[in-house]
């Protein structure tokens, strides 16, 4: 039987979780608390097998506390929930000994097949996690390889934009067009894209052109 501590302020969420694991034979609750604090004398004082704990609380990060509990009974797993990763501290869960990292919005039978899995250390994150991270990390890289865009790129980039193919984009610039292709692959290369279309649309999301519907 594993015995599980649920520390979260939201009482809707830990009546649910609580009815879910009432049901599952080899899961049982042996605490509810909603505070930092609480959780980590219960922790001491109940010995429960895992803690299924909500990052942000009342009085003071899930992380802190985690830190507490992991310090005092190392032997106890802990699976924190959370609703805005960031890489830093999904890295900071990991350091401290966190097993897993959840979304607070997944579903609960992912989540009571977490808890299960848990019971062996191993470092889980949540598939979505890892995908909203992702993203956050590639719009992180284009943002860093559209600072080192030169002006000149930047209003190429611009003509993209607006619509105009390279004999128009090199007349409009004074340059020839071969140098305007350069210019083309160039900015391909460092927005990591591999159209004009792509370019224009990563661009537009990092702010540095304009798109223009055409009537």
């Amino acid at each position: 039987m594993i015995r599980v501590l649920i520390v979260d302020d939201h009482t809707t969420f830990t009546e649910l979780l609580l009815g879910a694991l009432d049901r599952e034979p080899d899961l049982c609750t042996v605490g509810t608390t909603r505070s930092a604090r609480s959780a980590i004398e219960l922790t001491e004082s109940l010995s429960p097998d895992l803690v299924v704990m909500d990052f942000h609380l009342p009085d003071g990060s899930g992380l802190s506390a985690a830190a507490r509990i992991l310090a005092r009974t190392p032997s106890t797993r802990i699976v924190m929930l959370t609703g805005d990763p960031t890489p830093e501290t999904i890295e900071q869960a990991a350091a401290i000994g966190v097993c897993a990292f959840l979304p607070k919005d997944g579903s609960l039978a992912g989540l009571l097949d977490t808890l299960r899995h848990a019971r062996n250390g191993t470092f889980l994150v949540h598939p979505s996690l890892v995908a909203q991270l992702s993203a956050r990390r590639r719009l992180h890289e284009n943002a860093l390889a559209a600072a080192s865009l030169t002006r000149r790129e930047l209003d190429v980039l611009q003509l993209m934009a607006a619509g105009s193919d390279v004999k128009a984009n090199a007349l409009a610039l004074g340059i020839s067009e071969n140098t305007c292709r350069g210019y083309v692959k160039t900015i391909l290369a460092k927005l990591e894209a591999h159209t004009q279309l792509e370019a224009v649309v990563t661009a537009s999301r990092l702010g540095l052109v304009m798109v223009r519907d055409r009537a």
